[in-house]
């Protein structure tokens, strides 16, 4: 519990992200409106919460939100174009800039817990990619996606990554390509959100989700989410020859016991993380 209580006791409040943590679920809440822009220092926040979350034992499921509007609308422009006066043009801060997000939006996919993203708004750019990195994406109905940049002459390359791993490649080219919004019916019709929900009931459906996730495994939890990325970048023979190992292993776990165990003597589990 002390990590736990860690993570909130050096907040500052005028942080880019704010932090709360109950029964199990850790919320991470864009706080920077109106666009909720991923400059470096909102990159370095969620960073550093999701690197404190990972091994912390109290923390069984990430919950990504935001205030206002905007849920995010991807980098700092402005950040990024005032380091055209740099003597390199902004190039090691572009890169610097790029290399952060890369690294952000793998530590999602990476984290041994899942990661949920609460959507009330626009979400575009990087803030796409964001929205598709998480494991899950529960959205309002008054939200819409967009990848931009080819308005502004920058493709959208490294949200590119993320959305061909979640939408099929035509729909995500005709983001890519168009820069067009779509809205969320649409957005869940690609396969880029889970569900769309009103808005006045989304928190209430998301916190739902989250604690149905808390009743289950820690362990468990994070053995199929590894297991689940790994296999999806192989060939079907090695993805069935992996997933089996990962099977035996987890069979072998004393949560595996546990559980099973309990469904056949008609019981709760109690899980203990092993």
């Amino acid at each position: 519990m002390a990590e736990t209580l860690a993570l909130k006791a050096d907040q500052p409040d005028d942080s880019p992200v704010m932090t709360a943590f109950a029964d199990g679920v850790l919320r991470l809440t864009l706080a920077n409106p109106p666009a909720n822009a991923l400059s470096l220092a909102t990159m370095a926040s969620l960073q550093s919460a999701l690197d404190r979350a990972r091994d912390d034992a109290d923390v069984r499921v990430v919950v990504l939100a935001a205030a206002g509007k905007v849920f995010c609308a991807g980098h700092d422009l402005k950040e990024l174009s005032a380091r055209r006066g740099d003597p390199d043009r902004g190039r090691a801060f572009f890169a610097q800039t790029m290399t952060a997000c890369s690294r952000l939006m793998q530590s999602i996919v990476g984290l041994p817990k899942p990661v949920i993203a609460e959507v009330d708004g626009i979400a575009t750019a990087a803030g796409c990619q964001l929205v598709a990195s998480c494991d899950l994406a529960i959205v309002s109905d008054q939200s819409s996606f967009a990848t931009p940049g080819v308005n502004i002459g920058l493709f959208c390359s490294t949200p590119m990554v993320a959305m061909s791993r979640n939408v099929s490649r035509k729909h995500a080219m005709e983001m890519l390509l168009t820069g067009e919004a779509i809205d969320a019916p649409t957005a869940r019709e690609f396969g880029l959100v889970n569900r769309v929900v009103p808005r006045e009931y989304l928190n209430q459906i998301v916190s739902k989700y989250a604690q149905t996730i808390v009743s289950k495994s820690p362990l468990t939890l994070k053995i199929g989410k590894e297991a689940f990325y790994r296999q999806a970048e192989m060939e079907l023979s090695d993805a069935y020859e992996y997933a089996s190992k990962v099977m035996v292993e987890n069979m072998l776990a004393r949560d595996a016991e546990e559980g099973i165990g309990a469904f056949i003597e008609k019981r709760q589990p109690e899980w203990t993380g092993d």
